[in-house]
């Protein structure tokens, strides 16, 4: 059979999201991680046009509102789910064992809701922060990027994948630190061009510092997994992408003048 053109990022769009990619090209998960941050530029630009439009027609509330309900619905909620079986299993003091059984079930308890809720509150009052401000529209596709960079960290060579996780182990190895490194240059140059060309070169080192901010959480976040479950899950991946988001909106917002 011909291999499908674009077969990395086609993988990874029918993995992390809803939109229709050719039946073919969801085969192999060797494309998914590498290709993220890729998918989160796509999935950030859609978020901030139905933004920038709900600021214009109702509020920036509203905006904020219709962005974080955007990427839930091209994600399949699949990254919020994440972070809430993760809180669950992170949360109370339990065994490893346990900790992984708690995040294998579907229901999702007390720590899961609590962390559920704050984050998806925190991502929509930071950004209905930002959307008034000149620019502030850059901040939410660096999020999405972001994100999607924290999550392909945890395909490089030697991440520890915890027991029973077959996502993880479909998509361990499968991200180089040279190809990690370039993507997130290229992601750095690509939002400081666009930074310039809308605004200036503060608010391109503010879209770097809040990036960063987001990465450095969602590592802190990567360890304290590690630590508890012995390695990396599905679960952890969406929850560390989430965690990313919320707190890249939430330093955009706290730097924004």
């Amino acid at each position: 059979m011909r291999a499908v053109r674009w077969a990395g990022p086609l993988e990874s769009a029918a993995l992390l999201t809803a939109l229709p990619v050719p039946a073919r090209a969801a085969t192999s998960t060797r494309g998914v991680l590498p290709w993220a941050p890729l998918v989160g530029l796509v999935l950030g630009a859609l978020a901030t046009g139905v933004a920038v439009l709900g600021t214009r027609w109702v509020s920036p509330l509203t905006g904020a509102v219709l962005a974080v309900a955007t990427l839930a619905v091209l994600t399949r909620g699949l990254h919020l789910d994440g972070l809430a079986d993760t809180a669950d299993g992170l949360g109370p003091l339990r065994a490893r064992e346990r900790s992984l059984r708690v995040m294998h079930q579907g229901d999702v308890g007390p720590f899961g809701v609590a962390a559920l809720v704050l984050t998806v509150l925190l991502q929509v009052s930071s950004l209905a922060a930002l959307l008034p401000a000149a620019a502030g529209w850059l901040a939410p596709v660096t999020a999405a990027v972001a994100a999607r960079l924290a999550m392909a960290r945890t395909g490089l060579p030697g991440v520890a994948v915890a027991a029973g996780s077959s996502l993880g182990r479909a998509v361990a190895g499968t991200v180089s630190r040279a190809w990690l490194t370039a993507t997130a240059l290229a992601a750095a140059a690509l939002g400081a061009a666009a930074a310039l060309l809308v605004a200036d070169a503060a608010t391109a080192a503010r879209l770097l510092g809040a990036a960063t901010a987001g990465l450095l959480a969602a590592e802190l976040l990567h360890r304290r997994a590690a630590a508890r479950l012995g390695g990396t899950t599905g679960d952890v991946m969406g929850a560390m992408g989430e965690v990313a988001t919320a707190t890249t909106l939430l330093v955009a917002a706290a730097l924004w003048p």
